[in-house]
């Protein structure tokens, strides 16, 4: 009685220091869970845990170089081409806005790319006489979509570090997650292709009209001469490295084996793509500083590496004080839920998608429930198939893309409603959610073997 009655304390404050730390924001969540962590280890003698070190090191060496080439003007450059695009063809906004937010996601793996985009998505779609709504509230949640796709990722690493005790890796996940994607990028754009009133119709839009509350939005700054040329550059040498990352985990013979002498025994081994893909990041950030003449200062004050620290520290605190909550406690959860989730698969994606939402992090959320995936025996190919679940964040309006979407639609159109829940993203979050989980566990079950 007293052990049952200890473990719901126990997640109750595991419970308590998310949801507090996320209404800190920012590195609160982390923070926060250093508070838990010590009730744990030094008031109920739980087992420290370990914060994911392979994990950590991924999402650090991924943050460095793409901090590296947002210094380089490598991220306005894409930007500028997004923008190019979306300009010349504004009657397809709804369908070209989450696509291209989606490939941008792809390729950087940070969400941050689609702040600058935003505007533009907006200035585009109300010029063309289009309701803003359709194409924001789609491209926030595809930029999700496309994190979860992309393999460089923080969620995406966070799921290659749990899944490193198996056989399975990247070349099983990617022909997986990165159709399902799409399939469920185009189940949210069906569903808002003809969402709500026409723009002219729409009453706040002619209120703040009348009002003159509708500005111009300036482009994103032009690139020129030297400063354009190290921009592609720089964009070239990133790219460069997911290819060969990706290259590597397709081919898992292409990394480097090596010897070692341990008591006198010389033992072989082979790097694993958790160091392999820090590695490379590490290296194509320093050929950038040194191609380029990037300034190391200017990485390091740039939004990515500000947006990357914030996640690295939410992800040690959140994962450690899980890892700490978990090695207590196993025996009693595996026993409780195992039986459950072996019944019923689908159960685990919903876990993903809850605990998504109480910590507004993907990647904390799979650093978190993968070790319980693996204690209750859970077969890769299920968790790779369950795994697009996590894109819960868009639930409550109270996530930063989710915000920034609202805040940027000058015409009003793109809310949070009155109560609360029925804001302009739930409709194509859940769609798309839903469409791209059913079809990565269809996916899996064919595909991972």
């Amino acid at each position: 009685m007293f052990a049952a009655a200890s473990i719901w304390l126990e997640f109750a404050i595991l419970l308590t220091c998310i949801v507090i730390g996320a209404r800190v924001g920012g590195i609160g969540l982390g923070a926060v869970s250093g508070l838990g962590l010590v009730v744990f280890v030094f008031v109920f003698r739980l087992p420290p845990g370990n914060p994911p070190s392979i994990v950590l090191g991924m999402i650090i060496a991924v943050i460095t170089a793409l901090s590296a080439m947002q210094a380089a003007g490598g991220l306005d450059y894409l930007l500028t081409v997004a923008e190019r695009l979306l300009y010349r063809n504004p009657k397809w906004v709804t369908l070209l806005a989450p696509l291209v937010t989606y490939v941008l996601i792809f390729v950087s793996g940070t969400q941050h790319v689609i702040y600058a985009l935003l505007p533009i998505i907006a200035e585009v779609s109300r010029k063309a006489g289009i309701r803003p709504e359709r194409p924001l509230s789609i491209s926030v949640i595809e930029a999700q979509q496309g994190l979860t796709a992309s393999p460089i990722s923080a969620v995406t690493v966070a799921l290659v570090g749990a899944l490193a005790g198996t056989q399975v890796g990247l070349p099983q996940i990617l022909p997986v997650t990165i159709p399902a994607t799409l399939i469920g990028t185009l189940a949210g754009v069906a569903v808002v292709f003809r969402r709500g009133a026409e723009l002219d119709d729409d009453p706040e839009y002619a209120k703040r009209r009348a009002d003159g509350k509708i500005a111009a939005v300036e482009s994103v700054a032009k690139l020129e001469g030297k400063r354009r040329r190290d921009a592609i550059g720089s964009c070239l040498v990133f790219l460069g490295a997911i290819l060969l990352i990706v290259l590597l985990g397709v081919e898992p013979a292409l990394r480097p084996v090596y010897e070692r002498v341990v008591d006198g025994v010389v033992k072989t081994g082979q790097i694993d793509m958790g160091r392999a893909i820090m590695v490379i990041m590490l290296a194509a950030a320093g050929l950038i500083l040194l191609l380029f003449g990037v300034s190391p200062e200017a990485a390091v004050k740039g939004g990515v590496m500000k947006g990357g620290l914030v996640a690295f520290i939410s992800i040690l605190g959140v994962s450690w004080l899980g890892s700490s909550f978990f090695d207590g406690n196993q025996s009693t959860i595996v026993g409780a839920i195992s039986g459950l989730v072996k019944d019923h698969s689908w159960m685990f994606a919903f876990g993903l998608f809850v605990l998504s939402i109480l910590l507004m992090s993907q990647a904390a959320t799979i650093v978190m429930l993968a070790p319980v995936a693996a204690a209750m025996g859970l077969p890769p190919q299920l968790l790779i198939g369950v795994y697009p679940a996590v894109n819960g964040t868009f639930f409550l309006p109270t996530y930063g893309t989710v915000l920034a979407a609202v805040s940027m639609d000058q015409t009003g159109t793109t809310r949070i409603g009155k109560y609360l829940l029925n804001h302009s993203f739930m409709l194509p979050g859940l769609v798309s959610t839903v469409a791209s989980t059913v079809s990565a566990l269809l996916l899996s079950s064919i595909l991972v073997q």
